[in-house]
């Protein structure tokens, strides 16, 4: 089964490729690697949720949204050298604009790291880091970038 098949089998599409807010690119391959930009929760070129986690948006909204950031970058990396082509996911790179207090980082990152093993199986498991910041671009909750490996 290719990884668009199991894509659909989950009941998932993948989105159009988000356009970069400044100057860079959505994804870059160098060798067997590319490596995402930071992708945001964006829906239709909208964020349907802004804010800090822990304040305006809870833990359970940025998991999901995390989960969106994922398939943003999987967007990326499909656009680039086709989704069927990802070998292994290699890291995740979770951010998460975090209210004072709230320390459930790993939990909202789970959001992508679910999504990328129900798709990719042992091969979407990966090296991770979820980390808390005081600010995103648009004032986003989650961003999450990529690094896959391909064939």
């Amino acid at each position: 089964m290719t990884i668009l098949e199991r894509l659909a089998e989950l009941g998932v599409e993948l989105p159009a490729v988000v356009a970069p807010l400044a100057a860079y690119v959505p994804a870059v391959r160098t060798g067997t690697l590319v490596y995402t930009s930071g992708q945001l929760p964006m829906i239709d070129g909208e964020l349907p949720k802004a804010g800090k986690v822990g304040a305006e948006v809870t833990a359970e909204e940025a998991k999901d949204l995390a989960r969106t950031c994922a398939l943003n970058a999987l967007a990326a990396v499909h656009a680039l050298v086709g989704v069927d082509s990802v070998v292994r996911v290699v890291k995740v790179v979770g951010f998460v604009a975090s209210a004072p207090g709230f320390n459930g980082q790993p939990g909202v990152v789970n959001g992508a790291s679910q999504l990328l093993g129900d798709v990719f199986g042992d091969a979407g498991v990966h090296a991770r880091s979820a980390v808390g910041v005081s600010e995103l671009p648009l004032n986003a909750p989650v961003e999450v970038e990529l690094i896959v490996e391909v064939a």
